[in-house]
């Protein structure tokens, strides 16, 4: 089960469109395959979504899920990661609407709900996104032999655009000809693509190998992997960075940051060094003193998204300066410039 270009997507994003924690939901709306009918958000029910996000789609912003039932959607997703993991007990009845209506249900909370939700319609669904996969194992180096180019992107931060790197280079590879591929780790990522692993629900032990699994399934098909990254080596709370560098074996890398941040989000007392700096940490931590090659940061993408375009530009321009690597924002700009780079 997942959700294929056939279906009509209503997504529940309440307080996620304005807020901090509607990031699945809204990179479904910019990337996501099949047709979205309605976001609902009592935020900003009425609202402009093109003014508010930047994402020029013509989709109306309604206040509840039964407000979105005259589009006609036949799947709901849940688009926000709430603090704490779960939905207020109002989200909640309305997801319960949502089924009752006939909905199917893409989940990309770490609480599933499969086994709430005992009798179903025929042809109703419920995807919970965060499972770990089967047939786990330690992860071993195996992808080094690998005669891919495999492209992972890293960040200064969490939640900064490194997902959406990742697609748009891809994007930008395919409409080359190149046969390339967009790897998930994520939930926002996987209910974009519709394969990969949700990362952040495997065991520890296991997540470099489940890494490693997932690239080595894909290699024979494709010259080039872009991996979507997680997390950030800087973050005191973040895990998936490491098992993700030994995981793919990465032969290449693609530094995120957000313009102009200066420390962790919501941590002001952990700084963020100068650029060339963290792509030092990266490159080290990535090769493990040549243990596993020379693995270089080879262009940094740039979020520029709360700045005008005059702006974007001159950071853009200052991180080029700054670091003497390939620097643009790619959902603004394209990532042609940097996809040059990195196929070296």
């Amino acid at each position: 089960m997942r959700i294929v270009a056939q279906n009509r997507v209503a997504i529940l994003l309440h307080e996620g469109i304005r807020g901090t924690h509607g990031k699945t939901g809204l990179a479904y709306l910019r990337y996501g395959g099949a047709t979205v009918v309605a976001a609902i958000d009592a935020q900003c029910a009425g609202e402009s979504l093109a003014a508010l996000t930047g994402i020029e789609k013509d989709i109306p912003i309604v206040a509840n899920v039964t407000e979105a039932l005259p589009y006609n959607p036949d799947v709901l997703l849940i688009g926000i990661a709430p603090s704490g993991g779960a939905l207020p007990d109002a989200w909640w009845e309305e997801v319960k609407g949502a089924i009752a209506a006939g909905l199917s249900l893409a989940n990309g909370l770490h609480t599933p709900m499969a086994n709430r939700f005992r009798q179903l319609r025929e042809g109703q669904w419920i995807w919970d996104i965060r499972q770990e996969p089967k047939e786990l194992h330690i992860g071993q180096g195996k992808a080094r032999s690998l005669t891919c180019k495999r492209i992972l992107t890293v960040g200064t931060d969490m939640a900064i655009g490194k997902m959406s790197t990742s697609i748009e280079l891809n994007r930008a590879a395919q409409k080359r000809g190149i046969k390339s591929k967009f790897l998930a780790t994520g939930q926002g990522g996987l209910t974009i693509a519709g394969d990969g692993i949700a990362l952040d629900a495997v065991r520890v032990d296991f997540a470099a190998g489940a890494v490693e699994q997932m690239v080595l399934d894909w290699e024979d098909e494709h010259e080039v992997l872009f991996i979507e990254g997680q997390g950030s080596l800087l973050h005191p709370g973040s895990t998936a960075t490491l098992p993700l560098l030994r995981g793919s074996q990465p032969t290449g890398l693609v530094l995120v940051h957000r313009a102009g941040q200066k420390h962790i989000r919501d941590l002001p007392d952990i700084l963020i060094p100068p650029l060339t700096e963290v792509a030092k940490l990266y490159e080290m931590v990535a090769s493990a003193a040549g243990v596993f090659g020379q693995v270089k940061v080879k262009a940094i993408a740039l979020n520029t998204s709360h700045l005008d375009a005059e702006a974007a530009q001159e950071a853009i321009e200052r991180v080029r300066q700054d670091t003497g690597l390939p620097c643009t924002d790619v959902v603004r700009f394209g990532a042609d410039s940097l996809l040059d780079r990195v196929l070296v």
